[in-house]
């Protein structure tokens, strides 16, 4: 498997010249910009909105921007997400009263749809909608704060993700977020994932010290992975 995509979460950049942080990351070869919206409602948390979303894609952000709703109810937000320009919208089961609802709210809007699977959230969900999915997000940390650590347990999730995927024999991406680093990413795609959700690890990798560190640890992401 070797479409990898490496997705920095901008809850970690600096919000005070967060467009610009956008070009950088995908300057140094990120291949999409993930975007958590946390509602404090859902998750004990309040970050950003579909505004942000549709600054960024005005300021000029061409890569694909994939939205993750850590909201309850979600449906509203799908709308304005996709008015204000997503590529990818995912959402937790438990924020949704009518799943195969809100998934196909996405693919109308043209977007691409996803389900978001916490630590203990069981995959069983997928027996029923995943004919309408384009990714599988498996949160290896609990949602709601950027920093954490991996949950080690959340390898053997995605194994089971990705054998559902096989046997679906559908394109759907798997993606991974949470406490994602160099140390770790190989073995989280020997586990099944290709799309790697990384925050602190790469916004911080800059620093006076080194001010290419965003080209520095995007490579040495892509040769863990090449290494997987």
């Amino acid at each position: 498997m070797s479409d990898f995509k490496i997705a920095p979460s901008i809850l970690s950049a600096d919000f005070a010249r967060l467009g610009q942080e956008a070009d950088d990351v995908i300057a140094s070869g990120a291949d999409m910009i993930h975007f958590d919206v946390m509602d404090n409602h859902y998750v004990p948390n309040l970050t950003i909105g579909p505004a942000v979303c549709e600054a960024l894609i005005k300021h000029g952000v061409k890569a694909p921007v994939d939205v993750h709703l850590m909201v309850k109810p979600v449906d509203r937000m799908i709308g304005a997400f996709i008015d204000a320009g997503a590529s990818f919208i995912t959402f937790h089961p438990e924020a949704s009263e009518h799943i195969d609802r809100s998934l196909q709210l996405i693919k109308d809007g043209g977007c691409k749809a996803g389900l978001v699977f916490n630590p203990a959230t069981p995959l069983s969900y997928l027996d029923y909608v995943i004919d309408k999915l384009d990714m599988i997000l498996i949160m290896s940390v609990n949602p709601g704060f950027g920093g954490q650590s991996f949950i080690p347990g959340t390898l053997d999730k995605l194994r089971q993700a990705r054998q559902r995927i096989e046997a679906s024999g559908r394109n759907i991406r798997l993606e991974v977020d949470g406490g994602v680093k160099a140390d770790n990413i190989a073995e989280i795609a020997r586990a099944g994932a290709n799309t790697f959700v990384a925050g602190s690890a790469v916004f911080g990798a800059r620093d006076d010290d080194d001010p290419n560190g965003y080209d520095t640890i995007i490579n040495e992401l892509r040769q863990q992975l090449a290494d997987a």
